[in-house]
């Protein structure tokens, strides 16, 4: 196949066109036809081949997937799932029961008996531990097997596409259970005509495999593929028996979606938002938190009003008031998503805690006083009020410690209660640092200005 960088709007061109292209560039191609025509959508994606189709719908965006499943017939998405290895099978299987756990059902029946099973097997996993993420097929070799006879399997395997990106074999014992594997470049340098475990004798550093528990928690999973620079690791049950495997492609997934949802959350949008969404949708799953930040923006106003009487004797305050908020508002974002990434990649423990929000205090206290007396400066020339300059300061280095400080200790709270760090922080910081601001500002104004 070659990359196809240009999106075909055409159905028929599209058609005409689909064994060149990537799975990828057939769903870009096939978003937009959809804009055009729902019929023309459900035409080209009734013809697409058995051996592209899986992968298409794997890519498709998730508000397209019901009509897409809706569209093709059981034995379409059954030939579809038999051509996808056994995590991506699972994973459609388990789409369309959402939609109609009957049409799932038939499909299930239809596939092979084996295919069955593995699919059954998997099924019974969380969503978020790591046999929900393995594939069972891959290569392995019993310890008193020979290479040659090992490799007529694997080579038989290939030529029915049973076996996808195999890099290495795993050595297991009589009961399954993993000991160790070996690359298939290092095998070739070997006499074909040993065992397993006559090779292992030979090779001075063996490589020892990483794995995985199955119910390992697929984050867990993400930092040990990270660490290691892992391209597969091993899938192991009870008492260290052999599983399956989980690819990288599979962990990419699952970092850019952690990301993306983070960065979501964080902006208050939402992790099930999807870029594809309607202008309905989208606007309901961002006026939640925009309802709510209504409020805690109202809140903020009641401590303006508290300092009515201050405001209307000085109006230099109703002028300068909103950048103590701002720059405290934009301090504590950044202590906000530093921490929320440290988080994610695991780098904030027990141990480290207390001294990354001390050095985020030490960090706001800096700035607070830089851009005080920056401010502050700017502020008594325009004024001619060197008192509102020192207002200003005290102000300032008050609302960024603040910031600092919440903007840091927020994030690992909420990791405490088993709540996702993203989810509504970056709405009570921003309600603090507003309220803060302005109580700080006004504050010191009165006592210093007007009283």
């Amino acid at each position: 196949m070659q990359e196809n960088t240009t999106v075909i709007k055409d159905a028929k061109e599209l058609l005409e066109k689909i064994d060149t292209l990537h799975p990828t560039d057939i769903v870009k191609s096939l978003k937009k036809i959809r804009k055009e025509s729902i019929e023309a959508f459900q035409d080209v994606l009734s013809k697409i081949p058995e051996e592209l189709l899986g992968e298409v719908l794997l890519e498709l965006p998730e508000n397209t997937k019901e009509l897409a499943y809706e569209s093709l017939s059981i034995e379409q998405l059954t030939d579809a799932i038999e051509e996808l290895e056994t995590d991506d099978a699972t994973d459609i299987i388990q789409e369309i029961a959402e939609y109609d756990q009957e049409k799932a059902d038939e499909i299930l029946n239809s596939l092979d008996e084996n295919d069955q099973q593995d699919i059954k097997w998997l099924q019974r996993y969380d969503e978020d531990v790591a046999g929900a993420f393995m594939q069972t097929e891959l290569f392995s070799a019993k310890l008193n097997e020979t290479l040659k006879d090992s490799i007529k399997r694997l080579k038989k395997a290939k030529e029915n596409d049973e076996l996808e990106n195999i890099h290495q074999v795993y050595i297991v014992d009589d009961n399954e259970n993993l000991i160790n594997s070996v690359y298939l470049e290092d095998l070739i340098i070997h006499d074909f005509s040993k065992t397993y475990k006559e090779i292992l004798k030979l090779i001075d550093t063996p490589n020892r495999p990483i794995s995985v528990s199955v119910n390992d928690d697929i984050d867990a999973v993400v930092k040990i593929f990270e660490q290691y620079d892992l391209h597969v690791i091993a899938v192991t049950g009870y008492k260290g028996r052999l599983l399956g495997r989980i690819t990288s492609d599979d962990i990419i997934d699952v970092i850019e979606q952690n990301a993306t949802d983070q960065m979501y959350q964080l902006a208050g949008v939402g992790e099930n938002y999807d870029f594809d969404d309607n202008v309905i949708t989208t606007t309901k799953k961002r006026g939640i938190w925009l309802f709510v930040n209504l409020f805690t923006a109202m809140l903020a106003a009641s401590v303006v009003g508290l300092f009515e009487a201050t405001i209307e004797s000085l109006v230099a305050l109703a002028i300068l008031m909103p950048v103590v908020a701002s720059m405290g508002g934009n301090a504590g974002t950044q202590a906000l998503a530093t921490m929320i990434r440290q988080l994610a990649l695991g780098k904030v423990d027990d141990d480290n805690a207390r001294d990354i929000v001390k050095k985020e205090v030490y960090v706001a206290i800096a700035n607070g006083l830089i851009f005080g007396v920056l401010a502050g400066a700017i502020a008594s020339l325009w004024f001619s009020n060197y008192m509102l300059g020192i207002v200003i300061l005290l102000a300032m280095i008050a609302n960024l410690l603040v910031a600092g400080f919440f903007g840091s200790i927020i994030p690992i709270v909420l990791k405490k209660l088993d709540i996702d760090p993203a989810v509504g922080s970056s709405v009570v910081l921003t309600t603090l640092t507003d309220v803060v601001g302005f109580f700080a500002f006004l504050g010191i104004a009165t006592l210093l200005l007007i009283n």
